[in-house]
């Protein structure tokens, strides 16, 4: 498992649920955003979503991401 798979599943069963007792529709919001993100990555690395770690992540990705969902709306 990857360091990024390991930090995420920590930040939604951690810091979502526990600590900052986040709402279902909150934790649902940030869950399906980092779907998004997740898929968006992958297709731009050809890697799958679970082998995405922490340095396929960088500026020029994750403003594409953004500018990829401003199109959507």
């Amino acid at each position: 498992m990857s360091a990024l798979a390991i930090t995420l599943q920590a930040f939604f069963s951690d810091r979502l649920l526990r600590e900052r007792h986040a709402s279902p529709c909150t934790i649902s919001a940030y869950r399906d955003t980092w779907r998004l993100l997740l898929r968006f990555a992958a297709t731009r690395t050809s890697k799958s979503p679970s082998a995405l770690d922490f340095a396929d992540f960088d500026v020029s990705l994750v403003c594409a991401f953004l500018d990829h969902l401003l199109r959507l709306t």
